[in-house]
């Protein structure tokens, strides 16, 4: 009754919310959050040593020609070497960090710890003004949807949240790190603790756990109606529901009817899902969060995600053509704001905000589809295969694979692809389900062909033999996952397996490699001998 009451009362407060949200100009928005980012910052060590004080008052015009003339583009190194490394020390062997007033006001009460794949872990700063931007950003999204949904009862059960590492480390003086999920389910609201699982005690256990704890408690408690996480987790999540529960998913959670998904592209576990659903299908629901801030997401009945340039953000884009070799732009590189996007060209996204990161280039692109609303497509990291100056995108070795998938006997459940270098070619490893009928000569061919299609340098470059055909190489799920658990040290909640290799000669994607081979059976073919396809 209780529920039904709080359901009834927030479909009311909805319809309100979600016409607000509509009715936001962007574009006026964004040059109001500019000018407050500035203003609020004049009094750190950040905006003193940029004249921030000056700039106060300014049209944005001239106030965004200044900002952009005093303020150079940064990435994290950049930020740590010059502003947060002084702040950093060790005490009996744990490591401490204090910003106040720093490159925000106040004292930053949370890290959000990123890994680095070639470098150490990262400390984003995660300020209660951005964590307060995340809440509202969270709130417009829930509004949208049950404005959208009539006939939802999602708060008349509870929403599962796929959380990473909910364990926080102590940097002293009441400041924490951790996983950003895991930040943000510890300090949740009071008042959504009824809507979310799982408790604590589940989500602080180790991730092979988890999962079977968090199908447990599918299957046992009907009134979970939404899943939260990154898709492959989920697939894997509803996979275990099944074998635990020895029915199809649909029978199984007759009350799911919402999945919200984000921090990979759904296009290569797409058929999986259709095969979860066959029939009737959740609403699914894209976000695109990061540690800097709250970026995009979908409403129903749009079939791509928004830009929500309304949550403590500035955005400044630049077209990946300016990014050098790496995918690193200059520190004078040329940027355009929201106003001056195109539509189809791809940007690297460079973020101001109100956690002190000013000017920081994240390593996210994405390209815009329309302009009214700002509809945009997530084109992955700035790393791409360029290593033969090849220029793949991330985007294009996606919808390869989401291609691949496509065809009967093929399903492709995780992959990466990376650089071999003395071969000149494309290493591949796909972690393929236990039906596949196809070797990997075949799929070699089929990935080969679609870039090809998709990608002018790639079909020059192999026509011109440049490029020799990809190698591939396959392997089941549970290998890949091992592996990540194993060598890399990550499993679960928001780690993911990178879909390109972030590093410079392949590394990564050959241990993959030569970890798999450790796991074929004695006497059977390793798909990498005979699986590229000749040059022309």
């Amino acid at each position: 009754m209780i529920r039904s009451s709080i359901d009834l009362m927030l479909k009311t407060g909805a319809a309100a919310l979600a016409k607000n949200f509509e009715n936001r100009d962007p574009i006026a928005g964004q040059r109001e959050i500019l000018a407050r980012l500035v203003v609020a910052a004049a009094v750190t060590r950040f905006g003193r040593d940029h004249g921030f004080a000056e700039l106060a008052g300014e049209p944005f015009d001239r106030l965004y020609a200044e900002f952009r003339r005093r303020v150079p583009i940064r990435t994290y190194a950049d930020f740590w070497r010059d502003y947060f490394s002084a702040w950093q020390s060790d005490a009996n062997g744990s490591q401490r960090l204090l910003l106040e007033d720093v490159t925000w006001p106040g004292r930053i009460p949370f890290f959000c710890e990123t890994s680095g794949t070639t470098a150490p872990t990262k400390y984003i700063p995660f300020s209660r003004e951005m964590f307060a931007a995340n809440k509202r950003a969270a709130i417009d999204l829930t509004a949208c949807y049950l404005h959208r949904t009539p006939r939802s009862r999602l708060f008349q059960g509870k929403l599962l949240y796929m959380a990473g590492n909910t364990s926080l480390t102590d940097l002293g003086n009441g400041v924490q790190s951790g996983d950003m999920s895991g930040i943000t389910l510890r300090h949740r609201p009071f008042y959504l603790r009824p809507f979310v699982a799982p408790g604590m005690a589940v989500s602080a256990l180790p991730w092979e756990e988890k999962v079977v704890e968090l199908a447990g408690l599918l299957l046992s408690d009907r009134s979970i109606r939404g899943i939260s996480g990154v898709p492959p987790w989920i697939i894997l999540l509803l996979q275990r529901v099944e074998e635990m529960g020895h029915r199809p998913i649909a029978e199984l959670l007759p009350n799911l009817e919402l999945i919200i998904h984000g921090g990979t592209s759904m296009k290569p576990y797409r058929r999986e899902f259709d095969g979860l659903f066959p029939r009737r299908r959740p609403h699914f629901l894209e976000v695109l969060p990061s540690s800097e801030a709250f970026m995009a997401f979908q409403l129903p009945g749009e079939d791509r995600m928004r830009l929500v340039p309304h949550y403590g953000a500035f955005f400044e884009f630049i077209p990946i053509e300016d990014l050098d070799e790496g995918g690193t732009p200059a520190a004078d590189a040329p940027t355009v704001p929201l106003e001056a996007v195109e539509t189809g060209r791809r940007y690297a996204v460079i973020l101001t905000t109100c956690a002190g990161l000013w000017r920081y280039h994240i390593g996210d692109t994405l390209r815009f589809t329309a302009l009214s609303p700002h509809f945009i497509e997530f084109t992955g990291r700035d790393r791409f295969l360029d290593r033969f100056e090849e220029k793949v995108t991330q985007g294009e070795v996606e919808e390869a694979v989401a291609r691949l998938n496509q065809l009967d006997g093929i399903e492709v459940r995780e992959f990466m692809v990376g650089p071999d270098i003395g071969e000149r070619r494309h290493l591949w490893v796909l972690a393929v389900g236990e039906m596949n009928e196809r070797s990997g000569d075949v799929l070699g061919r089929h990935l080969d062909a679609t870039l090809r299609s998709l990608n002018a340098d790639y079909a020059t470059f192999r026509s011109q033999g440049r490029i020799a055909g990809p190698r591939v190489v396959t392997v089941s799920g549970d290998v890949i996952y091992r592996w990540s658990k194993e060598v890399r040290g990550k499993l679960g909640g928001q780690s993911k397996i990178p879909h390109v290799d972030p590093t410079v000669e392949g590394e990564m994607v050959a241990s993959l490699a030569a970890f798999a081979d450790g796991f074929r059976p004695a006497g059977s073919p390793t798909a990498s001998r005979d699986s590229a396809p000749r040059a022309g």
